[in-house]
Order: C-alpha cells, then structure tokens, then sequence
C-alpha cells in the first residue's frame, strides 16, 4: 500500500500525489494536518526517511519561530511535542511505498521509491 502525508494547500504536494497517481498508484491520502499521525508513527516515518527529528520539521508558515524549535538544546521528544500540539510543524510531503519512506522534498525523491518510475513529477506551476 502506498500513502501519502499530503497537505492539498501545498503545490510540492500536489505534483507528487498527481505523479503516484500517475504511475499507477492509488495511494492513501492522509491529510497529516486533519489527521496527524500518532508519535510512534512520526518518529517511524522519519528514521524510515534517513531523517532526524529536527530535520523534519517545516519552518516556513508554521509557528516554528514563535516556539523557539531552532533552539539545539530540544531534545526529539520535545520536538516530537511540538509537532503533535502543531501538525503544520511536519514537512511534506512524505511517502511510503513498498520500496520505502521518503520526505519528497524535492519530488524527485519520489523517483527514489517509485514501484512504477514511469511516472513523472510535473514540472513547478503545471
């Protein structure tokens, strides 16, 4: 089964849904924002992804500044925290395939875990 962490506000996020959908695909889609993950799932995604915690997160439009998440002193959990009190926190899209997770930013990662790489990332503003 292949999932999607997508926000349908997001233009990144858009291309690559559009681009599964392309190749095939019928992916869960998950809007993280109306129905985040649960911890354990979090914290999965983003080992799965080769990521850390604070690599993860989205500063951009989010409350990332106001809470003071720069700080190197927070700890995971307390990022963790931060991302289950502000969804919005979470950076997107991620995908899980068969052949893996991936923070598909930039969506050519995509490509990465694709099971049918004919499909293509739409170029930005298509």
């Amino acid at each position: 089964m292949t999932t999607i962490w997508h926000n349908p506000n997001c233009s990144t996020s858009r291309r690559v849904l559009q681009a599964l959908r392309d190749a095939g695909e019928t992916p869960e889609v998950i809007d993280y924002r109306q129905t985040p993950p649960d911890r354990d799932t979090i914290r999965q995604w983003i080992a799965d992804a080769g990521l850390t915690i604070r690599q993860a997160l989205r500063r951009r439009n989010t409350p990332y500044d106001d809470l003071g998440l720069d700080d190197p002193a927070l700890t995971d959990e307390q990022l963790l925290d931060a991302i289950e009190a502000h969804p919005i926190l979470l950076e997107r899209p991620f995908v899980r395939t068969a052949l893996g997770t991936r923070l598909c930013r930039p969506e050519e990662r995509l490509q990465e875990i694709l099971p049918n790489p004919a499909g293509t990332i739409p170029p930005p503003g298509a």
